[in-house]
């Protein structure tokens, strides 16, 4: 086993201390930071993303492979800077007006910086003019959550906000949530729909290529 092979399986059994200490040792060996995210993290959370989508690991699995991930990028990140490696794509990620659920959403959030995005995420209860507000020259995705089916009419009224304001050819847009559907994403006009967390970010990853 390679040492960033070792690195994505440690990710995967959320072990901080172990993740970290490999994330060091292979900047100490000279491996470009860019490689370590891609092919040591990013593999990991991969790995992740398909157990989970699997049935394989549940949620609490997946939060502490996040927080390992997490640490290991904190070390890259002032090196990633330098090398001037860039993110995947930017996405700006919500819970609709009205819903105050933020689990799938972070779990959303977890699995898009798992495949190297940059998310500002804007928490719960997010207003249709905050999206807007938030989406700037580099955003590519606009990720919005409901877990309620008395706010899934918001996420209509958020991607109708986009219209009025000018930017919805700017960004492509991806909803999720429990009482959201395939369906509810073709009558509100929206480019893809994610059934959970690991689909949503393969889907995510799916409508930047498509951009590229």
């Amino acid at each position: 086993m390679t040492l960033l092979e070792e690195l994505a399986q440690t990710l995967q059994e959320g072990d901080l201390n172990d993740t970290t200490g490999l994330v060091n040792r292979a900047v100490t060996e000279g491996i470009p930071a860019e490689t370590i995210l891609k092919s040591g993290l990013i593999a990991g959370m991969d790995e992740i993303g398909r157990k989970f989508q699997d049935g394989e690991i549940f949620i609490p699995h997946m939060l502490l492979a996040a927080r390992a991930m997490n640490a290991g990028i904190d070390i890259l990140k002032p090196l990633l800077a330098e090398s001037g490696a860039k993110p995947a794509g930017h996405v700006v990620l919500g819970t609709v007006k009205g819903d105050h659920h933020d689990i799938g959403k972070n779990l959303v959030r977890i699995m898009l910086e798992g495949k190297g995005f940059a998310v500002n995420d804007l928490g719960i209860d997010v207003q249709p003019k905050d999206f807007v507000d938030a989406i700037t020259e580099e955003v590519q995705i606009v990720a919005i959550s409901a877990l309620l089916s008395t706010t899934v009419p918001f996420i209509e009224e958020t991607i109708q906000t986009l219209e009025s304001a000018g930017v919805r050819d700017q960004v492509k847009v991806i909803i999720g949530g429990g009482v959201v559907t395939q369906e509810t994403a073709e009558k509100f006009g929206a480019d893809a729909y994610g059934q959970d967390a690991a689909i949503g970010a393969v889907k995510a990853m799916e409508l930047i290529e498509a951009l590229n």
